[in-house]
């Protein structure tokens, strides 16, 4: 599917797509504080798929926020390959979200009056940047959408709509995506539909996809699956099987 001739921005070969290291998130204080991450290290390389998993309040989207740029950590840092986004002020870090990340989340965000094609475009809009109709429909061919790109988000089944979202993600050429339980809004044959899709975009496309994910299945469709346990990585599962992670999770109490 990926004949394309979009390019992703350069990234330092030697350096992680996205390296955190001896991070800690703490919300509140005194006795009311919450440690949401204690202590996370963890690199994850360019192109690579790697699932986030972990019981409730393990801290997966406090992971998936701080490695973002959406939060900022209590202590440690947060790289996206050589720029330190613990550094950056929050204008630095509104531009690098822009040009060098995409979002996909469980609830697809669309606009309902606007077509396929303008919601997908909505993030160059928004940054101020030159609208090429070709690289809409061209993004849009890339996850089988370029014949609904007149059509508005009721007009579309949920799995489709998830498409609309990762071809919003994917046009400004982003560096990582950073997906939220992608499938979870979506019945079991589209959300592996849309899963395979995000294995492409890492294997053919050269993005990094980082996802949020409490389902086995979703991660086995990854490289690795990290697992959070208590703020902490409790463990990794490298070209992970979807019985091999329900096992293990049913087992990060004990």
């Amino acid at each position: 599917m990926f004949k394309s001739t979009l390019t992703t921005p350069a990234t330092a070969a030697s350096a992680p797509a996205v390296a955190l290291r001896g991070v800690r998130k703490v919300y509140g204080r005194g006795e009311g504080e919450v440690v949401a991450l204690d202590g996370v290290s963890v690199g994850l390389a360019v192109g690579s798929f790697t699932a986030i998993m972990g019981p409730s309040g393990s801290g997966k989207s406090t992971f998936l926020n701080v490695a973002a740029g959406l939060d900022r950590p209590t202590a440690g840092t947060v790289a996206m390959g050589n720029t330190d986004l613990t550094r950056l002020s929050e204008r630095r870090l509104t531009i690098l979200r822009r040009e060098r990340i995409g979002f996909v989340f469980q609830a697809f965000n669309l606009l309902p009056s606007l077509t396929v094609a303008q919601n997908i475009a909505l993030p160059l809009r928004l940054d101020g940047r030159r609208l090429r109709r070709s690289a809409v429909r061209e993004v849009a061919a890339r996850v089988g959408l370029e014949k609904r790109l007149r059509h508005r988000p009721s007009e579309l089944s949920g799995g489709q709509q998830q498409r609309v979202a990762i071809a919003r993600a994917l046009v400004t050429r982003p560096e990582v995506v950073f997906a939220d339980e992608p499938t979870g809004a979506l019945d079991t044959k589209t959300g592996r539909e849309v899963l395979a899709l995000l294995r492409e975009v890492a294997d053919e496309g050269g993005h990094t996809v980082v996802m949020v994910t409490h389902d086995p299945v979703a991660a086995a469709h990854a490289d690795r699956a990290i697992l959070l346990a208590d703020g902490r990585v409790a463990g990794t599962v490298d070209a992970p099987r979807a019985d091999e992670v329900a096992e293990q999770l049913a087992h990060l109490g004990d």
